[in-house]
């Protein structure tokens, strides 16, 4: 299929390249495909039971990971045609960012790389899981074989390397703006914060309500990003909106009720952990020979509830006669 027309900057699907080739589809693009085959693993279906911030919240209308992810997108993709960029690869690499989150958010996450850390010389990171979902754990062990640059985008969404596409460039920056302000919505809903705490510079530059937010951060990557290569943030945007996200690290992902929890979860998932090494005849009898990947692997993958489940059932007596 031809691609609508795009900027000279844009990573075109023509030029996408897979482990395995395959032929062209008549009716969507490598990146088109890329997204469908995600959306269609039981690791994307997983992520509407795994926690954002709040760990299994009462109210019906708190963000989990699959709202995230589909918010990341809708932002990303505003960013991407107004630049005119791939909204397509930018759709796919959303997609697929968060597929290899563990349970109960960062909480979950830190504590698989605290245990592999300190027991094993190894490091968890979502964003390399993800691209083991991907790449090997999916379809029974075959992967989806992605494109190299969604699995490219999926990798840098975070740490200290760039995307190479300015694509996976606005997924980094938006996945960001989309948490902060969603989180703080969350936050507000559950209490923990309100309006007038938030910090009064910032807020007068990025505006007052989440739309606002929102709209400001995206005209600013578009303005100030212009004509050149690199996804950027003008100054004053910038440095508002890194001051913002300070501040939620400080007042909630941090300092509230949502990290009293987190220690909870993080007890969860290294008690999990630790009971499939010592034992893994608990395991899934299929999967990467190596225990402690194998273990890693089924850790991560459990949804917060099913998480929960797994921790009664092994450690929790049962009621009534043995």
């Amino acid at each position: 299929m031809r691609e609508p027309p795009l900027d000279p900057r844009a990573a075109r699907a023509e030029d996408a390249t897979r482990d395995v080739p395959e032929d062209p589809c008549p009716l969507r693009t490598a990146f088109q495909r890329d997204r469908d085959r995600i959306i269609h693993t039981k690791a994307f279906r997983r992520l509407k039971h795994k926690t954002q911030v709040f760990i299994s919240p009462e109210g019906d209308h708190y963000r989990t990971r699959l709202t995230h992810t589909l918010e990341v997108s809708a932002i990303g993709r505003t960013v991407a045609r107004a630049m005119g960029l791939n909204e397509d690869l930018v759709e796919a690499i959303t997609m697929g960012h968060d597929l290899g989150h563990a349970p109960f958010g960062h909480a979950g996450e830190h504590a698989l790389d605290d245990m592999l850390r300190e027991g094993h010389g190894r490091r968890f990171h979502h964003n390399e899981q993800s691209v083991r979902v991907v790449e090997v754990l999916e379809r029974d062990g075959r992967g989806l074989n992605l494109t190299q640059q969604v699995r490219d985008g999926i990798r840098h969404h975070t740490g200290s390397d760039m995307p190479a596409t300015m694509e996976g460039q606005i997924v980094r920056l938006v996945d960001r703006i989309a948490y902060v302000n969603h989180d703080i919505d969350d936050a507000i809903r559950a209490g923990i914060i309100t309006d007038a705490d938030l910090p009064a510079p910032e807020i007068a530059v990025l505006g007052a309500t989440t739309s606002e937010r929102i709209t400001t951060l995206v005209t600013d990557i578009v303005t100030a990003t212009g004509d050149g290569t690199v996804i950027v943030q003008s100054d004053e945007v910038g440095e508002a909106f890194r001051a913002l996200r300070a501040y939620m690290f400080a007042e909630v992902y941090l300092g509230s009720p949502a990290s009293d929890e987190s220690a909870r979860a993080r007890y969860v998932v290294a008690s999990l952990f630790q009971k499939y090494l010592d034992d893994p005849s608990l395991l899934p009898p299929d999967g990467d020979p190596d225990p402690v990947t194998r273990a890693t692997d089924f850790v991560s993958g459990m949804t917060d509830r099913y998480a929960l489940r797994a921790y009664r059932d092994l450690f929790i007596p049962h009621e009534g006669p043995l």
